[in-house]
């Protein structure tokens, strides 16, 4: 009997191996913590990648500048970055800052004591906030205040705002504004708002220029994708900030957290190779700023979560609203010129 094999779909080639990858999380999860841990850490992986949808939208724009090798990078370092960095070491250590603990103690505690942690994580809430905040106003801003931007989706709004992208720093001088009001609100965390927030503009013109510099012809590509590169990493840091400390309400287990946020944060990053590599954002020309518009949500969540209680997963129905209309738009400019 001949037998006759097909070729794999690209959706099933592109999805296949951060499948295997949460799989095998879920098992170790579940043959550790119980049927618990295990329904807590596939909570966590669909609320990552329905909060992180947007993310993807965004890093495809960057993602597509850069060669295959550096494509692929961002798939195997970019993930263990992602998994370890972003989500394990890098809350801790602002949770030190914060505190003025050691690291090590820190650490000892988000290992052994995850009730204490939790609690650690949510006093540094101000922070995160902030910090998180501003650098994600700054990119969402950054993209509506082009002067060089022609396609336009809510016309009305971004067509203006493009036009006053010919001010000279505009995009600093609003979030500077918005960092300030938001400290002269709070006296109580004045200081902390202040310091993070111009952390994040610190870290955003850094990384802006760094690009710029790198994408001189002067120098090398692989010194291009390499500021790329960072730039990526940094706005997921940034993205996930906020899922982290949300994931501590409902597990103060580091280790299905650890599970359940980076499998599904390895869902967004495939998700985002794949509108790469079959060209997702030439054909729905509307989505990219569904992206933007869902960026800006996010951030003013995180910044008005130093005021109010809101619910994450609140956060995330915005802005993944905002994408399916881009996307529905999209697809109709699309029948038309058909």
């Amino acid at each position: 009997m001949e037998v006759i094999l097909t070729p794999m779909s690209p959706l099933i080639k592109a999805f296949l191996a951060p499948i295997i990858v949460t799989l095998l999380g879920l098992f170790v999860v579940g043959a550790w913590g119980g049927t618990t841990a295990l329904g807590i850490a596939i909570l966590l992986v669909i609320l990552e990648v329905t909060l992180s949808f947007d993310n993807a939208v965004v890093n495809a724009k960057v993602l597509k500048q850069l060669s295959e090798k550096w494509q692929r990078r961002f798939l195997t370092w970019g993930i263990l970055l992602s998994v370890v960095l972003t989500r394990a070491l890098l809350p801790i250590a602002i949770v030190a800052i914060s505190t003025g603990v050691s690291y090590f103690t820190i650490a000892h505690i988000a290992l052994n004591d995850g009730v204490r942690y939790g609690e650690l994580l949510e006093g540094a809430h101000v922070i995160i906030a902030s910090f998180g905040g501003i650098f994600l106003t700054l990119v969402g801003l950054r993209y509506f205040f082009d002067k060089e931007k022609q396609v336009h989706w809510i016309q009305s709004i971004e067509k203006k705002l493009a036009e006053w992208g010919t001010i000279e720093s505009v995009v600093i001088g609003l979030a500077l504004l918005i960092l300030f009001l938001i400290s002269f609100a709070l006296p109580e965390h004045r200081t902390e708002v202040l310091f993070a927030g111009l952390a994040g503009v610190l870290v955003f013109v850094t990384l802006q220029g760094i690009i710029s510099a790198f994408g001189a012809e002067s120098l090398k590509v692989h010194h291009t994708g390499l500021a790329l590169f960072v730039y990526l990493n940094v706005l997921d840091a940034a993205f996930s900030l906020d899922s982290v400390v949300g994931a501590f309400a409902l597990s103060t287990q580091l280790p299905v957290i650890i599970v359940g946020l980076g499998s599904g944060a390895y869902f967004v990053r495939s998700l985002t190779v794949y509108m790469v590599q079959h060209k997702v954002l030439d054909e729905l020309i509307y989505i990219e700023h569904g992206a933007h518009w869902a960026i800006l949500g996010l951030a003013g969540a995180m910044l008005g979560s130093m005021f109010i209680d809101l619910p994450e997963p609140i956060t995330g129905l915005i802005g993944l609203v905002l994408v399916i209309l881009a996307y529905i738009s999209s697809i109709r400019i699309e029948k038309r010129a058909a």
